[in-house]
C-alpha cells in the first residue's frame, strides 16, 4: 500500500520509496528526509480539498506531502 492510501492515525512502517523514472529527485529528496525501510510513519491529518496535503508524522518530524509524492512511499501496517 502506497503512503496516500494509509488511513488516518494507522501506523506503519516505510518498506520502499519508489522511483517511477529510474532516479527520480522528489524520491530521493523523500530518503534524505527519512523515509527509508523500516521507519515508523502514520498520517495525522489531511487537507480539506481532495484530502491534499497529507501531513506525515515520520519519527519525531511532521511533513506535509502532496498525493504524488506520498504515492512513491510505500508501506505497511503495523499489527
Amino acid at each position: 500500500m502506497t503512503l496516500r492510501d494509509l488511513p488516518l492515525d494507522t501506523p506503519a512502517l516505510v518498506t520502499q520509496v519508489r522511483d517511477p523514472s529510474g532516479s527520480d529527485i522528489i524520491s530521493q529528496r523523500l530518503r534524505e528526509l527519512g523515509f527509508v525501510p523500516g521507519e515508523p510513519v502514520e498520517v495525522v491529518g489531511r487537507g480539506p480539498l481532495g484530502g491534499e496535503p497529507l501531513l506525515i508524522r515520520i519519527g519525531f518530524t511532521r511533513f506535509a506531502l502532496r498525493g504524488n509524492e506520498a504515492e512513491r512511499v510505500l508501506v505497511e501496517r503495523v499489527a
